[in-house]
């Protein structure tokens, strides 16, 4: 499933020496997986999914264990969460309320709560499975609270702006051009003074219904983070920060003498999902499909964690199809939010257009995200099956 130039991107090569626990190495934006091969020499990472200092895993050579690799990354990634949730408190003070501090502190943690969360996930049979699956769980329910409001405002922001775009003025034509191109230009006009009609509306709803949602996640996430529920699991991160259980039974102690083995089941699960891809020439507006590429996304999230923690740090290879993966998410979601708009009882044909168009537009950038990974996807042959 990969060029016979690249080794496994989580097997360490015998005779690399790995990171010593500082989390170098560069990372794309935080949904932005990185992996490939280990002896490529790594960059200080600078964007906002690298790992932060002291996540990384410890100086070690040969085989990865849960006592060297695992529990070093993990003790890391909780002191981080334990940092973001004091300085988000701080940036919630009155006196701070409302400026760009408490969101970055809100997504930092959500980012260490999600690298807790998957190395939980990959690397169960190397840990108390019981405490694992319980601190997984509740993990995945607090990240997914605090996504919701940060999701609702770049959605408004992005669909605002591509009504602009399109109900915007056209370029006039090239001088040679302007004849053979009047009835089409006409019939552009037309549609373009039709779209033009409806956006404003179309806009005016989309944010009644996107500002209503954030506003109820905000209220949510804040109730969320006072509740008792939040507080175990601050208390359970503390208590990671210090120790990490370890498995009691013998299955559990030999499987967390090796981190290899679920390593690279994280990667095959990657790879296979990648296969399984539909192929490109299926056409446009196949929603049916969405699913598919939304669990690559997830697949390759988790193959980056566990990546960073058997070789220390995130190589740059996965970065772009990571990358075009978020774009794909967003694009869906927006569609998704475009296509209830219009279906909103009694409104009036200028403004249903416009979503339509709307919609159109987003899934246009379904497909464009979707050919953006394919063509920056590594592994070439993983995308030729069928």
């Amino acid at each position: 499933m990969r060029r016979p130039d690249q080794q496994t991107t989580t097997r360490p090569a015998p005779e690399a020496t790995h990171g010593t626990g500082n989390g170098t190495g560069p990372a794309g934006p935080d949904a932005a997986p990185g992996t490939g091969p280990a002896d490529r020499p790594a960059a200080p990472g600078t964007g906002p999914g690298t790992p932060p200092a002291g996540t990384g895993s410890a100086g070690f050579t040969g085989e990865p264990t849960a006592e060297g690799a695992l529990a070093p990354y993990l003790r890391g990634q909780a002191a981080e969460f334990l940092r973001s949730l004091r300085l988000h408190h701080e940036y919630s003070a009155p006196a701070d309320a409302g400026g760009h501090g408490a969101a970055e502190a809100a997504r930092a943690l959500r980012r260490a709560a999600r690298r807790i969360g998957g190395s939980l996930h990959t690397f169960r049979a190397a840990l108390d499975p019981h405490w694992a699956d319980q601190l997984r769980g509740e993990l995945a329910w607090l990240t997914g609270i605090l996504a919701r409001e940060h999701a609702y405002a770049n959605r408004l922001a992005r669909l605002v702006d591509a009504l602009h775009l399109l109900s915007g003025p056209t370029l006039p034509a090239a001088r040679g051009a302007r004849a053979a191109a009047g009835e089409a230009a006409g019939a552009d006009a037309q549609g373009r003074a039709a779209l033009g009609v409806g956006a404003a509306r179309a806009a005016a709803l989309l944010e009644r219904r996107l500002t209503l949602a954030r506003t109820r996640s905000h209220s949510a996430a804040l109730q969320a983070l006072g509740s008792s529920r939040f507080h175990a699991i601050a208390d359970a991160v503390a208590l990671l920060a210090s120790e990490v259980p370890a498995p009691s039974d013998h299955a559990g102690r030999a499987a967390a003498a090796s981190l290899l083995e679920p390593a690279e089941l994280a990667e095959q699960r990657l790879l296979t999902a990648v296969a399984a891809l539909p192929p490109d020439d299926t056409g446009p507006y196949n929603e049916a499909q969405d699913a598919a590429w939304h669990q690559a996304r997830l697949l390759l999230r988790l193959h980056r964690y566990a990546h960073e923690v058997v070789l220390g740090g995130a190589d740059p290879g996965l970065t772009a199809p990571g990358h075009a993966l978020d774009l794909h998410r967003d694009a869906v979601e927006a569609a998704g939010a475009a296509a209830a708009a219009a279906r909103t009882p009694r409104i009036a044909p200028a403004t249903a257009y416009a979503l339509g168009v709307l919609h159109a537009d987003q899934r246009h950038g379904v497909e464009s995200a979707r050919a953006a990974f394919r063509e920056t996807w590594p592994y070439a042959t993983a995308l030729a099956a069928p």
